[in-house]
């Protein structure tokens, strides 16, 4: 199962143990959510916003509960039942690109289960903003480059207020009236 985050709105079906025939209907729109299923024999839809999901999490699914090992990408709610799967694949290639693009088209975090299934973000941040080394300032190469000498970027400000020498005790040129 793949979906593309860049062609939002998107319907499928998902697995669901709690719904009658095993399976829900899943509406995804870049800021809400609605999930249609069936329990009891009583028809059930859920319109929840993108912004109650944890974050969109990177799980692997060793051997034991599936024939060979599976990374997954799911939508994370605080209800497990209420997490979305939205990329099931067997390699791994494209796999952390994909859940880097959902993760930005849906505005929310990037999250790993670890063995145990424990949910936690990858890299530090504070507010949106991820924390990391300092980059090395990068040298523009632009059509302006070429009109704005760089040396200018290093030299130091002139003085403020330097005006021209002034001579005291002097005849003034300058005849005013």
């Amino acid at each position: 199962m793949r979906l593309d985050p860049f062609s939002l709105p998107v319907r499928f079906s998902a697995g669901d143990s709690g719904a009658d025939e095993r399976t829900r209907e899943v509406e995804l729109h870049q800021d809400r959510i609605f999930v249609r299923r069936r329990v009891g024999g009583i028809r059930m839809a859920l319109k929840l916003p993108v912004a109650e999901f944890l974050g969109v999490a990177l799980r692997v699914i060793l051997p034991p509960q599936v024939p060979a090992e599976t990374v997954c990408v799911t939508l994370e709610h605080s209800d497990p039942g209420l997490s979305i799967p939205l990329l099931v694949a067997a390699d791994s290639d494209d796999v952390v690109a994909e859940w880097q693009s959902w993760a930005r088209v849906l505005r929310l975090p990037l999250l790993v289960a670890d063995d145990q299934g424990v949910l936690h973000e990858p890299f530090p941040h504070l507010g949106q903003v991820r924390l990391g080394k300092i980059a090395a300032r990068r040298r523009r190469r632009t059509a302006v480059k070429s009109r704005r000498p760089s040396i200018r970027w290093r030299r130091r400000p002139g003085l403020a207020g330097s005006a021209a020498e002034v001579h005291r005790g002097e005849r003034e040129i300058i005849a005013r009236n």
